[in-house]
């Protein structure tokens, strides 16, 4: 499969702060894996077709790394609400988590430091692409297609910075120098969804509406439609929202798994449910976040349990569901068992899911992700990520359209997660009774999918949810501290309130 990573991206540490937000001309050569290293500079590059594509592919390839799918992204869409706690073996164990998991988030945190400098090179990347793709002379439904590509996926990545960061940086032009590129002013939150919006509604006219062979996976019409509604929705712009969540549901042939669990599977990826997941290749890597695997796998399985161990060469018991969250399933909801691991259940191999492990007190791991023992590379799944599933476009929708006009669509979620109807929520619910149902049912549909605490900032919920939990949070964590590195190379980088 074309988008499952492969060597064409460079695993290079970021070291200086400008070319870590990948925004700059000159850092476009160290993007690209080419022969020979030395001589690939963005005058002699994008030349061709063939140059074209691998650097929309490149624009791809941040998001499976770590600061994005592979790390920082569980760590703040899970650890950071009340889905889950950071588990793992104690004290001095995953320290950046911890600081998440608690709220005492310094500025010079490792994951929010990369979740900020892995979406500018992504931004940075899909940059290149915007600028130098429209001179190459080249087939015009592929340049089209990869103008589209590029227009998604910084979308998405301003998505992700816009709604952790707040105001950031609008950069749309590779920056021609480095002083340049340091002097850049955070932009107001609302110019940076309107260019979401604007770079959306572009890949919509651009993007085919399937692909066939190596180049499933890529972004298509409906992948940028759901993510525009998305967007929408978390403006507040209702109306818009249920608009493209209609379109995506009436017309573009996808279709909801019967077995909720099947959107799990690794021979299912970019099936029939999916609109755009992140992809994942194994035996390619080991010991690392920034490989084509995923980490998930071994750093979510349950903590050295078995013998022989239940995930490769033993899991590290991070991202651990809170009991709170295991309750509160509804009996008859089919969706637990795909998702979670409780004690007493077993593994593929037969081994029993003990009541309690290191840092994990009640016995509870997320299956959702879990593949086994893949080979002896362990950090090496090749589980695909879902970035947007059909299931969330007709929650979307229900949110969207409130009690009278979105009833059918958080219904036809629960019939599936429940087999039936009879556990469909009855008409006349009250508009916020129905948007309180619709997050609930948003919380588990989509558990750890790294979603969770984008849902209860928007919502406005974070804090009195997390102090129920027994966190102390405030306000302010309704939004991730600017990178202090960010902040000592461009002193225009204004810091977020608290931090």
């Amino acid at each position: 499969m074309l988008l499952k990573p492969t060597t064409l991206i460079s695993r290079n540490t970021l070291a200086l702060a400008v070319c870590a937000l990948g925004l700059l001309s000159g850092c476009g050569k160290e993007f690209l894996d080419l022969q020979p290293r030395n001589a690939v500079t963005t005058e002699i590059f994008y030349k061709t077709q063939n140059d074209a594509i691998q650097a929309t592919n490149a624009a791809y390839s941040q998001l499976s790394q770590n600061g994005m799918f592979n790390y920082s992204l569980w760590g703040i869409g899970d650890v950071m609400s009340d889905n889950s706690f950071l588990g793992g073996g104690g004290a001095a164990d995953g320290i950046e988590f911890q600081q998440l998991d608690n709220f005492t988030i310094p500025a010079t945190n490792p994951l929010t430091t990369s979740h900020w400098q892995r979406a500018y090179l992504g931004v940075g990347q899909a940059n290149q692409v915007l600028a130098r793709v429209p001179a190459i002379e080249m087939d015009a439904t592929i340049k089209n297609r990869c103008l589209g590509e590029a227009a998604f996926l910084r979308a998405l990545y301003y998505f992700y910075l816009v709604r952790g960061f707040g105001d950031v940086p609008l950069v749309l032009t590779p920056p021609q120098s480095a002083a340049e590129a340091a002097g850049l002013s955070r932009t107001p939150q609302a110019q940076v969804y309107a260019q979401i919006e604007k770079d959306l509604l572009d890949a919509i006219t651009k993007l085919p509406a399937t692909y066939s062979g190596e180049d499933v996976g890529r972004a298509t019409k409906w992948a940028a439609m759901g993510l525009l509604a998305k967007v929408y929705l978390t403006e507040g712009k209702m109306t818009d929202a249920a608009t493209q969540a209609r379109r995506v549901i009436a017309e573009s042939g996808k279709s909801l798994w019967t077995n909720y669990g099947d959107n799990f599977k690794v021979e299912n990826e970019n099936g029939q449910e999916s609109l755009f997941e992140v992809q994942f290749k194994n035996g390619l890597s080991s010991y690392t976040t920034d490989g084509p695997g995923s980490v998930m796998n071994e750093f979510w399985g349950a903590r050295f349990f078995g013998s022989p161990y239940v995930v490769s060469s033993g899991g590290y018991g991070f991202n651990i569901p809170e009991k709170e969250f295991v309750d509160g399933y509804e009996p008859g909801d089919l969706r637990k068992g795909p998702t979670v691991f409780v004690p007493g259940d077993k593994y593929p191999d037969g081994q029993v899911q003990p009541a309690s492990l290191v840092g994990d007190p009640f016995g509870f791991n997320i299956r959702k992700f879990f593949v086994g023992t893949v080979n002896v590379n362990n950090w090496d799944s090749p589980l695909n990520v879902p970035v947007l599933r059909l299931g969330e476009i007709y929650l979307i929708l229900a949110e969207a359209a409130g009690p009278a006009d979105g009833l059918a669509a958080i219904n036809t979620v629960r019939r599936r997660a429940f087999g039936n109807s009879q556990h469909d929520l009855p008409a006349g619910l009250s508009p916020e009774a129905f948007q309180k149902a619709v997050l609930k049912e948003r919380r588990y549909e989509l558990a750890f999918e790294m979603d969770r605490w984008y849902d209860l900032k928007r919502t406005g919920t974070l804090v009195s949810t997390m102090s129920a939990l027994g966190k102390t949070v405030k306000e302010t964590n309704n939004l991730l501290p600017i990178p202090q590195s960010e902040r000592n190379v461009n002193p225009n980088l204004t810091q977020n309130p608290g931090y």
